[in-house]
């Protein structure tokens, strides 16, 4: 019976890995990357040849049982997605839990995820979180926005640079004009920046601009404590 690890990986510096992330790499039978161009590239950096099987939300469902057949003739397989931790709004759910049905050994490594960073960038409260991940595109899209504006922990989102802007005027529209919030942009990047403000002010800085990179919302929670400055 095998084992299946899943190993996060850099959300952008490359030197963002663990050395217990790359031995296991190494180790590896083989790799399930959900881009196998985007894992080769990682690979190569650190001089690491190994077979790489593509893995990804178009195939997750329909080839299931391949993976698991797979993962069962090996010793050990590793999962890895495009950047950040498999499963936490990347494929990873279903074969994690299909092993686990199977009784085959699954075993997560710690490591690069990106709301982690950008919730404790915000200098809003970290001791409880709300995480969402990516907002529905559109069925139910305003229920969620505003059932989240009334959570009362700080809320992580993860968007798309085309849909920021609209995000952030969807949910203006239902936490008021004082809440606060924090946008973090390319992450790890040359480029990275975290904007903090309100809601009108966040909007602005970004109308001023071409948005680019992978994009973290993290909201001030509806509670009165948050609102307290420190001077």
């Amino acid at each position: 019976m095998g084992k299946l690890f899943v190993i996060p990986t850099p959300i952008g510096n490359l030197e963002d890995i663990t050395l217990r992330a790359l031995r296991i790499l190494k180790e590896s039978d083989s790799i399930l990357a959900e881009d196998t161009r985007v894992t080769k590239k990682l690979l190569s950096h650190y001089d690491i040849s190994k077979t790489v099987h593509p893995y990804h939300q178009y195939n997750e469902h329909q080839q299931l049982k391949k993976f698991l057949n797979l993962i069962e003739q090996q010793n050990t397989t590793a999962l890895v997605s495009d950047a950040g931790t498999p499963a936490i709004s990347d494929p990873g759910f279903l074969l994690v839990r299909a092993c686990i049905q199977n009784n085959i050994e699954v075993e997560c490594l710690p490591g690069a995820t990106a709301f982690v960073p950008a919730l404790v960038n915000s200098g809003f409260p970290c001791d409880s979180f709300y995480f969402y991940g990516f907002l529905p595109h559109k069925k139910g899209r305003k229920t969620v926005i505003q059932r989240l504006a009334t959570v009362k922990e700080t809320v992580i989102l993860y968007e798309s640079p085309f849909r920021l802007i609209k995000t952030l005027e969807q949910f203006k529209e239902f936490v008021g004009e004082n809440r606060m919030l924090c946008v973090c942009r390319e992450l790890t990047k040359m480029y990275e920046e975290s904007v903090r403000g309100t809601f009108d002010e966040v909007i602005a800085h970004f109308s001023q601009k071409t948005i680019k990179g992978e994009i973290v919302i993290v909201i001030q929670g509806d509670r009165i404590s948050d609102n307290v400055l420190i001077k």
